[in-house]
Order: structure tokens, then sequence, then C-alpha cells
């Protein structure tokens, strides 16, 4: 399957590599048939294997196909190495990285998204500072002591409780409170304060 993407899309690639043919005019399924049949004859390609997560894209007017290397695909990559320097006159082949160096500005970077932690709420006595106390604590307990400062100073600025446990949902995903760690029984929120929030 062929995919159509753009140069952001590339940039997003980080941590994978490929390579990329430029100046790939006509229909691109006879460029993709016609290098895994040249890279199979060059044994390149092995164990009859070929490439199939394939991208076509444009950039400054040209199109560009990009072969992904993935553990479907079992190469030489030393003699694919040497085939695209030979080539490339012919095909401006080039390292799936390189061209994003080069022409794109590099790679952006990675941004892993949190994961909001579980923090049994429901059936919690339901005072704001109680709830709150409980939730700070379970991001505190996964590492996460700057959001529980944050929610702490959101929610004691905030005009009314459901806004508060909105706040609270946010940060941690509230749960059933019968079968977990977060209570704790006989602490009150004045001693969860003692903690820094």
């Amino acid at each position: 399957m062929i995919n159509n993407i753009k140069t952001d899309d590339l940039k997003k690639m980080n941590g994978n590599d490929g390579l990329i043919l430029q100046g790939c005019g006509g229909d691109p399924q006879e460029w993709v048939d016609g290098i895994n049949s040249m890279l199979t004859e060059a044994g390149i390609l092995r164990d009859g294997t070929k490439f199939t997560d394939v991208s076509v894209f444009s950039n400054n007017g040209v199109t560009n196909i990009l072969f992904l290397f993935n553990n479907d695909v079992h190469l030489d990559t030393g003699k694919l190495a040497m085939w695209r320097l030979a080539t490339h006159n012919d095909f401006g082949g080039t390292w799936l990285t390189d061209y994003v160096d080069n022409n794109l500005g590099g790679f952006e970077a990675e941004q892993k998204e949190k994961v909001k932690p579980d923090c049994a709420l429901i059936g919690q006595d339901g005072n704001i500072f109680n709830l709150m106390g409980i939730a700070s604590r379970t991001l505190k307990r996964n590492g996460m002591r700057e959001e529980a400062t944050e929610m702490c100073d959101r929610i004691q600025k905030s005009g009314s409780y459901h806004e508060a446990l909105n706040i609270i949902g946010e940060y941690v995903n509230i749960t059933d409170g019968s079968e977990s760690e977060d209570f704790y029984e006989g602490e009150s929120y004045s001693e969860g304060m003692s903690m820094k929030l």
C-alpha cells in the first residue's frame, strides 16, 4: 500500500529510517514495483521480502518516494549503501534521516504524552480539600510533583465545587475507591497539608 504523506509527517518519524528516491514522476506503483525488482536482482532485498511500507510526498515541486525500513524487509544494508551511491545521479537516493536533517530542518522533538494516573475518589469523603489531598498524593507517587502543585493552586483559586472537581479530573482518572491504596483511613486534609502541596 502506498501512502500519501506531507513533509510534516516525515519530521515526526524520529527513530525510523528508510530510503528516499527523489524526482519520481509518473505512477508511484510502477516505481515501487521497479525498485523492488531491481533491489531483489541486486541481492539487496533478501528472503523474498520487498518494500510494502511505502509513502509518496512532494517537496519543492518534486515527487519523492520513501521506502521505510521495518522488520518485514530483510536487507543487505552494505549492498544497499553501495547501490544508493552508484545510482545517486539517476534516483537522488538518500536516507530518511539525512533528508529530514538537510531539507526539513530536522525531526520534531518527541513529546511524550503524560498519562493520567488512576485515583480512587468515588466513595471518599466529598470534602473538596480531602479529594484534593488524595489526588495530590496520587500524582506525587506517580512522579508528577509539579502537576500536583499546579492542580492544588488551581483548585484553591477555583470559584465552585464543580469547577474544582473538573480540575482534579484534568490531572487524574477518577475511579472507585473501594479497593484503592489512595484512601488512608483517618488521614485528614490538614495532615496532607503539612506536606508541601
